[in-house]
């Protein structure tokens, strides 16, 4: 992976985060009353003129019944069913260091989402958000090295190789406590609960 992240990246997650907000008919107020996130920072992302960490995205991701790789898509791509590997943007969190990058075809309908991540040696990346409207299944499949993935109470280590899956119902935490970075893979799976189901 590289650490190139190009500069349109704000400019993208801003549209994303735009599009998706009126599609549910919120104001700035509503969102930040449903991700605890504050509206001048809000207006800041949806102007570009923030780099917000993965912790505040994934914040208003669930704020937006979205998983955070939904925040990344490219909303004026057309929808593809092929995603070539030179067309992926990549993503770093300005707090942790952290690299993403959605491995998945943009804008294509699907209830699965691959995600590429490199975490750095020592970086740590907690997720406070648990119970949400949009049920996520996650599983993580380990490229290299080895993390600590912490899911509410529960911690596990994982190694190369290994696969842990899940339903995001708690919070969850990624730590690299090594020496070299780690990488690996993210699928998300989402269904809406049967309350929120129109």
């Amino acid at each position: 992976m590289t650490d190139t992240v190009p500069r349109d990246i704000n400019v993208r997650i801003a549209a994303r985060v735009k599009q998706l907000r009126s599609e549910l008919g919120l104001t700035l107020e509503a969102l930040a009353g449903r991700c605890d996130v504050s509206r001048s920072m809000l207006s800041l992302v949806e102007r570009g003129e923030s780099s917000p960490t993965a912790v505040v995205l994934e914040k208003i991701a669930s704020g937006l019944e979205v998983p955070l790789a939904s925040l990344f898509e490219d909303s004026s791509a057309p929808p593809s069913p092929l995603s070539r590997a030179q067309d992926r943007t990549a993503w770093r969190d300005p707090q942790s260091g952290y690299i993403r990058r959605n491995i998945s075809p943009m804008n294509f309908p699907s209830p699965l989402q691959i995600v590429e991540v490199e975490l750095p040696a020592g970086a740590r990346v907690a997720y406070e958000t648990a119970a949400r409207e949009v049920s996520v299944h996650q599983q993580i499949w380990i490229q290299e090295g080895s993390i600590e993935f912490t899911l509410g109470s529960q911690t596990y280590k994982l190694m190369a190789g290994d696969c842990l899956a899940m339903q995001l119902n708690a919070p969850t935490a990624f730590r690299n406590p090594t020496r070299k970075a780690a990488s690996y893979i993210v699928v998300l799976a989402t269904e809406r609960s049967r309350r929120s189901r129109r």
